[in-house]
């Protein structure tokens, strides 16, 4: 509002006021001594504290304004930050499902990896503990070999020595004798004969 328009309104006032009493002759000095007190007053007034107070209101505006542009723009920083937030989370949900997703994609492999290497481990143990018993069961029917081809011997030794009288031994001495130079014989007729082929 302009200055010009209150002190109109100030200079107007006292003159609604008088129409609105009776008019008399006696009440109308003091009614025009406070009019008058009433414009100097107040026209005194606000014309002392219109520019202050226009000063104070409009700083008080722009304060008001401030603070409303503040509060809009906090409060779109805040709807920015939550659509932010909501985007993150229905992000981070994909990303929890596609971990967890991954982690038992990976486990099942570990799992299928240390079963296949249980087995493969289970099959060597096998192999090598056949392999092992084989071995034991050659070794033992070797030595049982030996062991029976000892006692036969010895039983046969045995026997002989039982059977076997002197003139025995003297006999199979001398077959033993008999056999070898024969064999003698063969293998000088067998020189012979590679002599005259060569």
């Amino acid at each position: 509002m302009k200055k010009k328009h209150i002190i109109i309104i100030l200079c107007l006032l006292p003159a609604f006021v008088f129409m609105a009493e009776e008019h008399s002759s006696s009440n109308f000095l003091p009614f025009l001594g406070k009019s008058l007190n009433f414009i100097i007053l107040f026209g005194g007034l606000s014309y002392l504290l219109s520019k202050p107070l226009q000063n104070f209101l409009k700083k008080r505006s722009l304060e008001i304004k401030q603070s409303l542009e503040e509060a809009e723009n906090r409060r779109q920083e805040a709807e920015s930050k939550l659509d932010e937030a909501r985007v993150q989370l229905e992000g981070l949900e994909e990303k929890i499902a596609h971990i967890k997703k991954e982690a038992e994609s990976m486990g099942q492999r570990e799992k299928d990896r240390i079963i296949k290497d249980a087995k493969k481990e289970a099959e060597r143990i096998k192999r090598m503990t056949r392999q092992e018993i084989e071995l034991l069961v050659e070794g033992g029917i070797q030595e049982l070999k030996e062991y029976t081809i000892e006692m036969a011997a010895l039983l046969a030794q045995e026997r002989i020595k039982k059977r076997m009288t002197p003139q025995d031994h003297s006999l199979f001495i001398d077959k033993c004798i008999e056999r070898l130079s024969r064999l003698d014989e063969n293998s000088v007729i067998d020189k012979k004969v590679h002599s005259r082929l060569g």
